[in-house]
C-alpha cells in the first residue's frame, strides 16, 4: 500500500471506512450471483448444494476445528513478531477499533458470506481450485508489501481453497473465513481498549 494511500485512509472516518466496506463487499456478492446465473446449469438448485448435505460432525471437523487451528497460529505470531509485520496501512484497525461486539459480529460475517460466495461458490466452483485462490489472494493487493500478511493470505487462500474442494460446501468456508476474520477483529478491539486504559 502506498503512503498516499494510507494518508488516505487516516483522514476518512471510521464510518466512512465501514460504508466503503460493505458496499464492497455487495459488489462481490452481486458478482458471485451474476457469475453463476450464467455459468450454473441450475442458479438455484446449485446454490442450495452448496450450502446443504453437511453433517454437523463434519461441519465441526472441516470448518471450526481448521478455523480455530489457523487463529491458534496467528495469535501465536501476532505475540512473536513485531506489530509492525502486522500493519495492513491500518484498514481494519480503522474499521473494527471503535465497533461494538455486535457490529464486529456482523461485518466480519458479512464479509465471510460474500467473499466465499465469489470466490468458492462462484469461482472456484467454475474455474478451479487454483484461479479461486489466486484472485482471492490478489484482491488482498495492500499486503503485497508486507511479507507476514501476504504469506498468510496466500497460505490461508489455498488452505480455504482445497478445504472446499474437499467438502464442496460454502457453509464450512465461510466458518472458516468468519473465525479468522472476528478474532482478528476482537484482537485489534481488544488491544485499542488496553490501550485507552493505560493512557487513562
Amino acid at each position: 500500500m502506498s503512503k498516499r494511500q494510507e494518508e488516505l485512509i487516516q483522514k476518512m472516518s471510521r464510518k466512512e471506512i465501514t460504508a466503503h466496506l460493505v458496499f464492497t463487499q455487495v459488489f462481490l456478492l452481486s458478482i458471485a450471483f451474476l457469475l453463476s446465473w450464467f455459468l450454473f446449469d441450475s442458479f438455484a438448485e446449485k446454490w442450495l448444494d452448496l450450502v446443504t448435505g453437511i453433517s454437523f460432525s463434519h461441519w465441526l471437523l472441516y470448518g471450526v476445528l481448521p478455523g480455530f487451528l489457523i487463529v491458534l497460529i496467528d495469535l501465536l505470531l501476532v505475540y512473536f513478531l513485531p506489530r509492525s509485520f502486522y500493519d495492513d496501512g491500518g484498514i481494519n484497525q480503522k474499521v473494527f477499533e471503535g465497533q461494538t461486539y455486535p457490529a464486529i459480529f456482523w461485518l466480519t460475517l458479512l464479509v465471510a458470506v460474500c467473499e466465499e460466495a465469489l470466490f468458492r461458490g462462484a469461482v472456484q466452483t467454475e474455474f478451479g481450485f487454483w484461479t479461486a485462490s489466486i484472485l482471492f489472494a490478489l484482491i488482498h493487493f495492500r499486503y503485497l508489501k508486507k511479507v507476514v500478511l501476504l504469506v498468510s493470505v496466500l497460505t490461508v487462500s489455498f488452505f480455504i481453497g482445497y478445504i472446499f474442494m474437499i467438502t464442496e460446501n460454502l457453509l464450512v468456508t465461510i466458518t472458516i473465513h468468519f473465525l479468522i476474520d472476528f478474532s482478528l477483529a476482537i484482537l485489534i478491539f481488544s488491544r485499542k481498549k488496553e490501550s485507552s486504559i493505560e493512557r487513562v
